[in-house]
């Protein structure tokens, strides 16, 4: 059980759902949880088996929703979540056994049935054995249909179930009935057929096609399995005397340190306090180059520390760790819904009274039609409907796509929020780029400083150096390092102008630090020599600062902050790929042209202050393009919420990782690509899923009506319905697991 509280004091809350069968069955749950009193919405996933929900705590409660829950045949898990996920294991694991000892017998016992019923008949007392081999398969070891289905009945709904208790049913009492009184049928000329190796080989193939359909169920989770596995259960501690001591995971807490031996797992996230050593953060990044870690860089839980002992101190434990929150993240977004699920939930659920419908009017009309034959005809196509419209393979087209979509990313260091993002993607066409820690490092540096008079301008220097200090812009950031050995002194006062840059006052006397457009709008003189110092500066593409008293600039500042190497090759790959890529800088003209020719991006607009990147978006949307925007700071905050898809750099803020619907954490920009291609690849599997889980309808359900009798004289059989049935749901899941490895 997973919970939060919303702004409104609703809590949002999660459960494991258990004892469901098909996507009707999801539609069951989710519609008796919304008619419970102060639930506001309510969503179940049949592929994660989760329901979603938000409800009043002053209304109602979890028991009551697991009381509503279990009232038609269903249970929710009403675990804390530290011992959820390892209840949960248990109890599949558990179902999955009997599913597979249920399934071995229903096939033992239904051998003979099938023989002695095609080929011995004729033996002393064959329709009493198969009665009773009959009656085990079908009441014993399929019970769990028919009480499922009268917990649905019950409540006037439908589900995969009702459909095998009525088809098995059917044909059991219809077999028994011609056992005690053939000569109902031998007055009017016809034999006493008996069904009953149709009820059991029905049985045996629904329980096969379960047991294949949770194995590859199984698999398209195997993500999140291996992100769980990636974190040690024990750890070394290192105490004051440098003693070594070894406790369990659950121990560790904030400021603990901690020794990581070469080859061992690191558990929890820190910052290395002692030694070095090449960390693999292949399963968090994607990237398979280990990374150096050194003092007073980060380590994180889950990734493997490769030759040398690291020693660091516990910055986050338990659910804060980062690898905690991209499995919170994955399990989230993999039980959320695409938009193209709502339609399938609709048609899910009208499905199974429609079928029961249609199998009504088949038997009618070979009742009526079906001259002397008419009603054990009638009988067997009416089984052969129910059997063979099973809403399995509907119910599973799309989740178990969305499921292995968003795992794949997640192994390639794309961490996708929801189902709707990865629907979305594919229709991107215009690509918008924050420039600083996006297409950039974001390590800005100074580079160069020019000043009117070293000597006379010793005092302003410390005054810049204070100024930057309190700032948090990651420019000035670079100013602070620059002039990192100056003392700092006292200001009377300080303003951040976004945009543009700070002011303050130090002994009644006003300083600017900023851009150019800072000092221009406050009439502050700027002498020719630096005027011709900047613009050199930025054709090298550099970025530059200003600083001033209130009259006259004092000096300027060129910082440089390196292209990544990944950029060049991902935006030629995307502007070949026929997407328009946009670059939004702060920088000046001549600055943003410096940078957009290195980079090879053909569109950029210069001087964009930070509430002006939505508008910018805007436009764009304004013009019916589908955007992506791609940013890491704070200030791309807005566009980021604006845009239909938004990514968020990885080693960039967490307000920005927040707001985005796709982290990419290695930082690396060629993932967009990958991420747009997983969307693709994504939206097909679906479309084939569905195509496939309708088809198989579409065909299956008229001939098994008899529509081809009249041709041909074919009558699909019963057992075949019920084979192609298990296999129709066992293929869209195959297909989905497709999606692992193609590139």
């Amino acid at each position: 059980m997973a919970t939060s509280i919303e702004n409104n004091n609703a809590i949002n809350a999660s459960f494991p759902v258990l004892n469901m069968t098909c996507a009707s069955c999801a539609i069951s749950v989710e519609s008796i949880v919304k008619t419970v009193n102060g639930v506001l919405n309510a969503s179940v996933n049949f592929a994660t088996a989760r329901l979603k929900v938000t409800y009043l705590p002053g209304k109602t409660h979890p028991p009551a929703l697991q009381k509503a829950v279990q009232s038609i045949g269903y249970d929710l898990l009403m675990e804390e979540e530290a011992l959820e996920e390892e209840k949960l294991q248990a109890i599949h694991e558990k179902a999955f056994r009997t599913l597979k000892r249920k399934t071995i017998y229903a096939i033992i016992l239904s051998l003979p049935v099938v023989v002695i019923s095609m080929l011995f008949m004729d033996i002393p007392y064959a329709k009493e054995i198969i009665w009773l081999l009959a009656t085990l398969v079908v009441f014993w070891l399929g019970k769990d249909f028919y009480s499922n289905a009268w917990k649905q009945a019950r409540h006037r709904t439908a589900n995969m179930d009702t459909l095998v208790a009525l088809s098995t049913g059917i044909a059991y009492i219809f077999s028994v009935f011609n056992m005690l009184f053939p000569d109902f049928w031998l007055e009017r000329g016809l034999d006493p057929h008996v069904y009953f190796e149709a009820a059991t080989v029905i049985i045996s193939f629904i329980l096969l096609g379960k047991l294949m359909e949770e194995n590859a169920k199984g698999n398209t989770s195997s993500a999140i399995k291996k992100l769980m596995g990636l974190q040690p259960k024990k750890v070394t501690i290192l105490h004051e005397d440098r003693s070594e001591h070894q406790i369990p995971i659950e121990e560790v807490i904030i400021g603990d340190t901690i020794l990581v031996k070469p080859g061992e797992k690191i558990a929890v996230d820190g910052i290395v306090t002692m030694g070095s050593s090449y960390v693999d953060e292949s399963m968090l990044s994607g990237e398979p180059i280990p990374v150096l870690k050194t003092e007073n860089e980060k380590v994180f839980a889950g990734t493997i520390n490769q030759k040398g002992s690291l020693e660091f101190k516990v910055i986050k434990v338990g659910k804060e760790t980062m690898l905690a929150q991209i499995i919170q993240m994955v399990q989230d977004a993999q039980g959320s819904k695409a938009p193209v699920q709502n339609l399938v939930d609709k048609i899910a659920g009208i499905f199974v009274p429609v079928v029961i419908m249609i199998s009504i009017i088949a038997f009618t009309l070979w009742l009526i039609l079906g001259a002397e034959n008419g009603f054990v005809h009638g009988l067997l196509a009416a089984i052969t409907v129910l059997i063979i419209a099973c809403p399995c393979a509907l119910g599973l087209a799309t989740p178990t796509a969305i499921m292995v979509g968003i795992g794949k990313g997640a192994e390639n260091g794309i961490l996708i929020k929801d189902a709707e993002s990865l629907q979305l993607a594919k229709k991107v066409n215009a690509i918008v780029l924050d420039k600083t820690g996006t297409i950039t490092e974001g390590k800005p540096e100074v580079t160069d400083s020019k000043w009117l008079n070293e000597i006379e301008y010793k005092k302003a220097k410390q005054i810049l150096y204070s100024i930057e200090r309190q700032s948090e812009h990651p420019l000035a950031e670079a100013v602070v390092k620059y002039l990192q050995h100056r003392k700092s002194i006292s200001l009377s006062s300080f303003e951040s102008l976004t945009g543009k840059g700070a002011k303050a006052v130090h002994n009644q006397e006003a300083y600017f630090v900023g851009n150019k457009g800072l000092l221009l709008e406050n009439n502050i003189f700027i002498a020719e020599e630096l005027l011709l110092q900047a613009d050199i500066w930025s054709k090298q593409s550099k970025t530059i600062i200003w600083f001033a008293d209130k009259t006259k600039a004092l000096s300027v500042l060129a910082i440089s902050d390196r292209i990544k190497e990944s950029s060049i090759t991902a935006i030629k790959q995307l502007q070949d790929m026929g997407f328009e890529l946009y670059m939004l800088t702060g920088d000046n003209e001549v600055t943003a042209k410096a940078i957009a020719r290195e980079t090879g991006i053909q569109r950029y607009k210069a001087e964009v202050l930070p509430q002006y990147k939505s508008e910018f978006v805007k436009d764009l949307q304004n013009q019916g393009k589908i955007v992506a925007m791609v940013g890491d700071g704070i200030n791309d905050s807005s566009a980021l919420a604006s845009a239909d898809v938004s990514i968020a750099m990885g080693k960039g803020s967490d307000i920005a990782m927040d707001v985005a619907k796709i982290t990419i954490i290695s930082s690396d920009l060629t993932k967009i690509l990958q991420a747009i291609k997983l969307s693709k690849q994504t939206l097909t599997t679906i479309k084939q899923n569905l195509f496939w889980a309708f088809i198989y309808n579409l065909i299956g359900i008229p001939i098994a009506a008899g529509i081809l009798y009249p041709i041909n004289g074919f009558l699909l059989n019963p057992m075949i319905a019920g084979a192609a049935m298990a296999l129709s749901s066992v293929s869209v899941v195959s297909n989905s697991l497709r999606l692992k490895w193609q590139k």
